[in-house]
């Protein structure tokens, strides 16, 4: 499909190309310096004593905190409700069991539930996980006290969450492990490339052994003659990232506060004009925990509305979208987690995510908005759902502030 407006498009330039072509012509390609620089660039972002190891994606991140944490058969993990499968998954391969804990509202805050967190644990849990669905913190004070008063450590995802803050605080800094994913579409993107981030000596220690067979030396160490063998230390797993990829998230990472304040300018453009259209409503728009990061841009349509035919309807005009996520208990591997989470199950039935990326056009957005407005009001008219559409007028009022963001 040739689209006119993708969900997501990279935002590279020629500094990538220089940054890839420095470290292909430098003769070393595996795990070394730029990976090292990368680690300490994003410690330094974060603060608080963060150790930073980066690793081959944010599902190895995930796998390598619910190992370090000593995950495993019997134990139950509680996840995320509304998330991409590898919360579930990295629980699952450990041979423990994912729990789901559900948002707190289907309209407007889908963060995780505190509430729900507490529901869910047993005599058998040995740890929490949550995420910052679409760049928005959860209420992480509340999320800390639940863990505290049950001495249960806290995974963070943070894959969607690069830059991102919970009251001044930087996202990542209050779990005992957090994990980040620089996949293609991510806010910082690598391709396939993660970070794990702790604050415990220890646990770094865990982590590091984890990420590259437990081995004590690392062959970047070896070619530059700082040893000549090495000892294994307990198994480990070969998780590591490359030079190109780290050589990506450096320059990613210095485009980060600029590239995230895009995302923001055209995030409140949406929150401002899909007001004009009842019977679709933006997820977050009050939203007032901190400093998002704008990952995605999810709406929630009404009840009864046809969401594959408002996406067909879009992808006839040249606008993708796309859903974010299909629910976790709908998975053949995870049915036997149907109905835990009733509020996700009705969000991931109803959401819609669409385009967003800080080199969006937003006059390419104002193109789409009839079509998208009109499809679902002509839905919800014939489903006989109480709707009124009045987005054209809007969106044609924001093409006079700017083309894009």
């Amino acid at each position: 499909m040739d689209w006119k407006v993708q969900l997501f498009k990279l935002n590279f330039d020629e500094r990538e190309v220089e940054a890839v072509a420095e470290t292909l012509r430098s003769g070393w390609i595996t795990m070394g310096q730029r990976t090292l620089d990368f680690e300490a660039a994003y410690a330094s972002m974060l603060g608080e004593g963060t150790r930073c190891l980066a690793v081959s994606s944010g599902t190895a991140a995930l796998h390598i905190a619910c190992l370090a944490l000593g995950v495993g058969p019997g134990d139950e993990v509680v996840t995320p409700a509304l998330t991409f499968v590898a919360d579930q998954n990295s629980v699952s391969v450990c041979g423990a069991n994912p729990v789901l804990a559900d948002i707190t509202a289907v309209d407007g805050d889908w963060a995780i539930d505190p509430a729900d967190i507490e529901r869910k644990i047993t005599p058998r849990t040995k740890a929490v996980m949550i995420v910052h669905y679409a760049g928005y913190a959860c209420d992480m004070d509340a999320v800390c006290d639940v863990c505290r008063r049950h001495g249960l450590p806290l995974i963070e995802d943070c894959a969607h969450a690069p830059g991102g803050e919970f009251r001044g605080r930087k996202l990542g800094t209050f779990g005992d492990v957090a994990c980040w994913s620089f996949f293609t579409n991510k806010n910082l993107s690598v391709g396939e490339g993660g970070m794990v981030t702790v604050r415990d000596e220890a646990l770094y220690g865990k982590c590091k052994n984890l990420r590259s067979h437990g081995m004590t030396v690392a062959s970047f160490d070896r070619m530059k003659g700082r040893a000549s063998t090495y000892d294994v230390q307990e198994p480990g797993l070969n998780y590591r990232i490359d030079e190109m990829r780290s050589a990506l998230g450096l320059v990613q990472l210095s485009r980060l506060p600029g590239a995230n304040a895009a995302r923001c300018e055209l995030t409140q453009r949406y929150f401002a004009n899909l007001s004009g259209v009842q019977g679709v409503s933006c997820a977050f728009a009050g939203f007032d925990r901190g400093l998002p990061t704008y990952h995605i841009m999810p709406v929630l349509l009404a009840d009864g509305i046809d969401r594959e035919a408002v996406v067909a309807a879009l992808a006839a005009d040249g606008v993708q979208a796309s859903v974010h996520y299909p629910s976790v208990s709908g998975f053949t591997a995870y049915r036997h987690l149907a109905g835990e989470a009733p509020k996700a199950d009705e969000v991931s039935r109803r959401e819609l995510t669409l385009p967003l990326y800080p080199r969006c056009p937003w006059t390419s957005a104002i193109s789409y908005a009839k079509p998208f407005a009109r499809h679902c009001a002509n839905d919800a008219h014939n489903r006989h759902i109480p709707f009124a559409c009045r987005a054209d007028r809007a969106f044609a009022a924001s093409s006079r502030h700017g083309d894009s963001a």
